[in-house]
This record gives C-alpha cells, structure tokens and sequence, in this order.
C-alpha cells in the first residue's frame, strides 16, 4: 500500500491526505459496485479523507438525499474505518434544512445512522443559514462534540465575515471552533485569495478547497470547438473558455503535463494542494481511471518555476 503524506487539519488531531475524496458521485453517477471499488483504490493508494454530505443525492430524479451516506456507510461496515476520517455535512437535506439547533441534531443523528458510524470525523455546516442566529447553530455544533457525536467542527461556503463572528462567538462562549473552511478555490476561480485565505492563515483554519477542476475544465476536456459533452456541469465548466485565463491556464497545464508526463487534472490539484492555507483538496471520481489521475497527486510536487508559470497564466 502507498502511504501519502498525512497533514494536520487546523488545529484538530485529524491526520488527513492530500486528497480529499468527494462522495457526491456514490450512489449517483457511480453505483454501488463502482463506488465499492473506487473507495477501495483510494485507501490502497494511501488516501484516507472522504467527503460527503446528507443532501447527496437528493437533486437526482428519485432520489431523496442521504445516498452518498448510506454507500459508504455500507463500505466501512464491510472494510473497517478506523483508518479513515469521514466528514459529512447539514442544511440542504430535504427533511433537514437549515442550521437551527434542532435540524442540526436530528441531522447528525440520520447521518450517522447512515454512515453506520458512533462519530463522525469532521462536521461541516453546509451553507450558512440566514434565518438561524450563528451563535445558536454555533452552539449546537459544539454540543455535538461534546456529546462525542462529532470529533470536529467545519464551515463550507460561509462568507469571511460570518466566518469571523462564528469564531468570536466560540471564543467569547467557550464553545469548540470549527477547524477548517471548504470554500470554491481553483486556477480560474482565486477570489478567496484576497480576504479568505489570510483569514484561514491568521486564525489556523484549514483550507479544503471544493471545484479543484473547476467543474472538470482544468481536466482538459473543454477545449474551444470540441463537441459538446452532454455531462451536468459541461455548460458552467465551457464557460472558462469565454475568460482568457481559461484558455492560456490549459495551454500552460498542457506544457507542464507534457513535461511531467502526467494528467492536466494531476498538475492542477498538485498547484492548488500547495496553495498557503491548503491542507487537502477535494475532488471526486465516478470510475478508477478518473481516480488514478486524482492519485497521483500523492507523488506529483511542482517546482517553483512550474508554480510561477501557472501563477502568471490564472493571475
């Protein structure tokens, strides 16, 4: 078995991968023979992270959300978890919706029902909730760790400000912090870089970026006047091209992928994993070729030159 380097989360006790494998796909786009299979190659290459939510798959025709967690749950029931950290997530289930303290509750309880786990790893809020007071859904994720239901807290698309009250309100109550953010960060998209990352940096906050590929473009599979893919995320993904970094970011991704002999979508993740903040980065695989090219990030460090030139490109 390969063993990639673990790296801290934040401030917790968490060892995690590079790779933090996305659920979404499992019970989805890939069944439950090929998620099996795929969540089998990932700990044989060394990963150890994976990612899912409650709302996984609930978007699909017939599907009701909770999927994703039930698949895996059968997984480690069949394999064994105790090497694995699993993270999952609240506020976009059908049944469960929001952040308030007592969605938050019952969530956590369907989900580890569904992953079949007493604990689960790592528990984010999904998207922040409006209409519920922070310092209630601040308080009730803290309750949960306290109950030994969740190891550690994570916020996923909270904007810097709320993230800065939700860790004033921590601090001033006592309450455990969350440990790392799940933001949208890729070679197209590096707004996070001007408020988000010194903020992670600043208040020892993990990064764990989400659209790594951005959708798939950074794979390559975009390209100006290729057909069409009829796929669910083509048409944002070809967007990229109507941006000039799209276009000169795959020309320098195809240079350097050329010269490494490795996959644009290895070269793309390897930049980000580096990234300051950067702890792991997500992305997910609905077949074991996707996968390989996901893995071999573990053995795949860019230079400083190589760094600089994709730098220039997406600036």
């Amino acid at each position: 078995m390969n063993h990639a380097p673990t790296r801290r989360l934040g401030t917790s006790d968490l060892e995690v991968s590079p790779l933090n494998l996305g659920g979404n796909v499992f019970g989805w786009t890939a069944d439950r023979a090929t998620s099996f299979a795929i969540l089998d190659a990932f700990r044989a290459g060394g990963g150890n992270f994976v990612d899912t939510a409650d709302s996984y798959s609930a978007w699909a025709e017939g599907h009701t959300g909770g999927e994703s967690e039930h698949v895996i749950g059968a997984w480690l029931a069949d394999r064994g978890h105790d090497d694995m950290v699993i993270a999952t997530k609240v506020s976009q289930h059908p049944d469960f919706r929001g952040l308030s303290a007592s969605n938050v509750k019952a969530a956590a309880e369907a989900s580890l029902g569904r992953l079949r786990l007493e604990t689960i790893d790592l528990y984010y809020a999904h998207f922040d909730d409006a209409d519920t007071p922070l310092a209630e859904s601040a308080e009730a994720f803290s309750a949960l760790v306290d109950e030994g239901k969740v190891r550690y807290v994570g916020l996923s698309n909270h904007r810097p400000d709320r993230i800065r009250e939700w860790l004033a309100l921590c601090d001033q109550s006592g309450w455990h912090r969350p440990v790392c953010v799940q933001p949208q960060y890729n070679l197209v998209e590096r707004g996070i870089e001007n408020d988000l990352v010194p903020l992670a940096q600043s208040e020892n906050l993990s990064l764990l970026p989400y659209f790594g590929l951005a959708r798939g473009f950074l794979t390559g599979k975009y390209r100006p006047g290729a057909a069409n893919d009829s796929s669910p995320r083509a048409g944002r993904a070809r967007a990229y091209l109507d941006d000039p970094r799209g276009p000169r970011v795959l020309a320098v991704l195809d240079e350097i992928a050329a010269e490494r002999s490795a996959q644009l979508s290895t070269v793309a993740l390897a930049w980000l994993v580096e990234r300051p903040g950067v702890t792991s980065v997500l992305s997910s695989a609905r077949d074991l070729e996707q996968l390989a090219g996901l893995l071999a990030l573990n053995d795949l460090r860019l230079t400083a030159e190589e760094t600089a030139r994709l730098d220039e490109a997406s600036a």
